[in-house]
């Protein structure tokens, strides 16, 4: 298998400062690098100890995406981002793992089989070089990148100090779509939605999934805010 290494710019094309800020000076690749180039790209992203009913919406999600052309992307973590690559897989979609390990290795370890397969089939992404160690600071880079990476983001939930509350800061920084699905928006225990829908985040709920989706494959940026 062939791992490459490019630039955020050689991948996404020319970058604003505001892009330019939190963009890793490599990207590691191993897989169909074009995924990175044509067509829109979702983040669907969330809590590693996913409830069954958070595993259901991402599944739905995750097929609604793939029917209208969409790429899934997430960061093949346990809960959450799992689910939503079998998922896409399951209906014969595109998927990106963007990882917070080097490219040769995997967290969990129980995933290393899947991440194989991935880069063998669909794609992968790195920012760490071989050798890099593994530290729990990784995984907030990454879902940075990842935010750079795909044009919106959908968090299907994620508690107060989910890390994948970086991704939704950092999406919402580069005026990227940012989408809360409707169980967390109105979690009364949960304050993090609120303070991201003042800012611009997006409820995702039954009544209007369809209308969202339906808008997905023709995907604009909006203006980068200051946070």
């Amino acid at each position: 298998m062939t791992m490459r290494g490019y630039t955020a710019e050689d991948l996404l094309g020319s970058l604003n400062a505001v892009e330019r800020k939190n963009a890793p000076e490599h990207l590691y690749v191993a897989g169909d690098v074009e995924l990175l180039r044509r067509g829109a790209r979702v983040s669907i992203v969330g809590s590693r100890k996913a409830s069954p009913e958070g595993l259901k919406r991402t599944h739905v999600l995750a097929k609604a995406l793939v029917e209208r052309g969409v790429v899934v992307v997430s960061g093949l973590a346990e809960g959450i981002d799992t689910a939503a690559h079998e998922a896409a897989l399951a209906v014969g979609g595109r998927t990106v793992a963007v990882i917070g390990t080097p490219l040769d290795q995997a967290y969990p370890a129980k995933n290393r089989a899947f991440q194989e397969r991935l880069m063998h089939e669909h794609l992968v992404v790195s920012q760490f070089p071989h050798g890099y160690p593994v530290q729990p600071k990784n995984f907030p880079m990454r879902n940075r990148t990842m935010a750079l990476l795909t044009d919106a983001t959908v968090i299907v939930e994620a508690g107060e100090k989910s890390g994948t509350l970086h991704q939704g800061w950092e999406a919402l920084r580069l005026g990227r779509l940012l989408f809360l699905m409707e169980n967390v928006a109105i979690d009364p225990m949960l304050s993090w939605p609120k303070e991201m829908m003042r800012y611009g985040a997006q409820v995702l709920s039954r009544e209007n999934l369809s209308l969202v989706l339906d808008e997905m494959p023709e995907l604009t940026r909006g203006e980068p805010i200051t946070l």
